[in-house]
């Protein structure tokens, strides 16, 4: 049956074996095969993949597996606190600050099915759906399409009403939770500051107040850290390059991320689920004009995600190495410094050397900044 949300919503279960049958008969699959599961058959994992018909066996026999591989192979340790904040029989909007493209939200699904509650729809953007089998994965996976800003600025708004009106239907009428980043695009610079303009697309669905414009979405900001940046490298050559001129992405660049993201040692990885805002958080504001609502809202946000953050050596190491002083040396040891540097040593193969004080300090900006954003509250 046709709905008004068939351009960007996942895929029903009816949907989910065809798309099985094209994951498998994918030039890829016998690869994405060997990494999830090493120890089984390619004919048994197609077999596997094949005989799924539906979205929740596809999220347990396949995607959670593909999560404990990544958490195996590159996570030394994943954590998670708050979920007592959450009661199983609401649905809730989570507002997450964004590192990994696709390990923000894929690894919460993981924690939520290990908790034994139940998955939530993920934001995915446009430029991500250009091959077939990342779309099939994707919607199977729950995942819905965002378009990114362009240059023309109607349909954007257009776009952004149809997103908003689809968030409000999944969670109010749907009975899902939803996961979005708190901007468009990833933290590359480790200053998480959530868009005023995300919260402006909420409310526009609602032609009430502004209380239940945000109230009635039951928005949970997740503050997540990153012992090692994912793809932290690849960040500080874009803000570096961006600094020289106009930046234009590669044809390959946003998937090399995917990746490197998934691939790379990440080391501590901590989930924080923050206090839902609730009406009466955002009551004293309610007098204010729109954009100043909308500021507002979004600074509850970003407080919760910073209060929230787990700080590492890396964090330290790197606000000393920046300030050119010791005043957080009691947080990491000599050993922990040696390692960090001899990772940061890797930037000189991208680089000059005239250039690479720059290229450091970008780097290294990454890795301080949730300091100095603690430091706000």
């Amino acid at each position: 049956m046709k709905t008004m949300f068939d351009d960007i919503r996942p895929y029903y279960d009816s949907e989910i074996s065809a798309a099985m049958h094209r994951i498998v008969e994918h030039p890829i699959f016998p690869m994405l095969s060997q990494y999830v599961f090493p120890d089984q058959e390619l004919s048994k994992t197609r077999d596997l993949v094949q005989n799924i018909d539906n979205i929740r066996d596809f999220q347990l026999k396949v995607m959670h597996i593909a999560n404990k591989q990544i958490t195996m192979r590159s996570i030394s340790q994943l954590t998670y606190s708050g979920l007592e904040k959450i009661d199983r029989n609401k649905s809730y909007l989570y507002v997450s600050n964004h590192r990994d493209i696709m390990l923000d939200a894929s690894l919460l699904q993981s924690i939520l099915i290990d908790n034994e509650m139940d998955t939530t729809e993920i934001t995915f953007g446009a430029n991500l759906m250009q091959d077939k089998l990342i779309v099939d994965i994707g919607k199977s996976n729950k995942m819905f399409r965002v378009e990114r800003p362009g240059d023309n600025l109607r349909e954007f708004y257009k776009a952004s009403i149809h997103l908003s009106e689809y968030i409000r239907h999944t969670l109010l009428e749907k009975k899902q939770s939803v996961w979005i980043a708190q901007r468009n695009g990833r933290t590359k610079d480790g200053i998480d500051r959530t868009d005023q303009g995300i919260i402006n697309m909420f409310r526009m669905s609602c032609s009430s107040d502004k209380m239940h414009s945000i109230a009635d979405l039951n928005i949970v900001p997740i503050s997540l850290s990153y012992e090692w940046e994912p793809c932290d490298i690849l960040k500080s050559i874009e803000l570096y390059k961006r600094q020289l001129g106009p930046y234009q992405k590669s044809k390959n660049e946003d998937i090399e991320s995917v990746i490197t993201g998934i691939l790379s040692p990440k080391g501590r990885i901590h989930f924080a689920i923050c206090e839902p805002i609730s009406a009466k958080d955002i009551e004293p504001y309610l007098c204010l004009k729109p954009s100043e609502f909308n500021k507002k809202v979004a600074a509850i946000i970003d407080r919760r995600i910073y209060g929230a953050y787990r700080l590492y050596p890396n964090n330290y190491i790197a606000h000393d190495l920046l300030s050119g002083e010791s005043n957080y040396a009691q947080y990491y040891t000599a050993e922990q410094k040696k390692q960090f540097l001899a990772y940061m040593s890797k930037l000189e193969n991208y680089v000059e050397d005239s250039f690479l004080d720059s290229l450091s300090s970008i780097f290294l900006g990454i890795y301080a900044n949730p300091i100095n954003s603690k430091a706000q509250l």
